[in-house]
């Protein structure tokens, strides 16, 4: 079993517009990815305990690239270009998505997605097409319901379940969780759950050079 990460060790590494810019495609990645507003760079944040490692911004859709961040040599967070709602040219728009889908769909070491959503709008069309495509490529996948702490707590828990409800029809190894970056709402349960993918990850290619 490889060491605990220890998230708060997180330092940036490299921004890139494309998979051809990144690292060597080697160790291993867990990729947060969601809507424009989505609130990934709070999530980052929060995650790592810094508050400024992903830069946020009060406009969404600024992470306009592959973010690249280093844990330690082997293992990399990675904040991948918002999709949807921002208010940008559409050809900007465009170029984003080619990068996302490229990472997703062409990068090796990719073990782990985190998708974050607004608890109040969850599994929008774009966020199930992704989780879809996660677990047909057997990705494992943590649906993180973002800015909890706007509903009152019977909605909340409300919402939870029925985005808990929605999770079997994906098949595959998906989970879902209540998450407040303001109020810290889930932040142990998503160190947790990204810890594991770590680990997994590291005895999988650990058996396979002992094969």
């Amino acid at each position: 079993m490889s060491n605990p990460v220890i998230f708060q060790q997180a330092k940036f590494f490299t921004s890139a517009p494309s998979i051809r810019h990144l690292p060597e495609d080697k160790g291993i990645e867990v990729a947060f990815a969601g809507r424009s507003n989505a609130g990934k760079s709070s999530a980052l944040n929060v995650l790592t305990r810094q508050n400024s490692l992903a830069r946020t911004s009060k406009t969404p859709g600024r992470t306009q690239q592959i973010n690249i961040f280093e844990l330690d040599e082997n293992r990399r967070l990675v904040d991948l270009p918002g999709y949807g709602f921002a208010k940008v040219p559409l050809e900007m728009k465009v170029k984003w998505q080619k990068s996302l889908s490229e990472y997703l769909q062409e990068r090796k070491c990719l073990r782990g997605l985190v998708v974050l959503m607004d608890i109040r709008h969850a599994f929008r069309e774009t966020d199930q097409e992704l989780i879809h495509w996660a677990v047909a490529s057997n990705i494992p996948v943590l649906a993180v319901l973002t800015k909890a702490d706007k509903l009152k707590s019977g909605a909340r828990k409300s919402m939870l379940m029925k985005a808990q409800e929605a999770v079997p029809a994906f098949g595959g190894d998906v989970d879902v969780i209540a998450f407040s970056s303001l109020k810290k709402t889930g932040v142990e349960a998503l160190e947790a759950v990204v810890q594991s993918w770590f680990q997994d990850a590291a005895e999988d290619i650990s058996t396979q050079q002992e094969s």
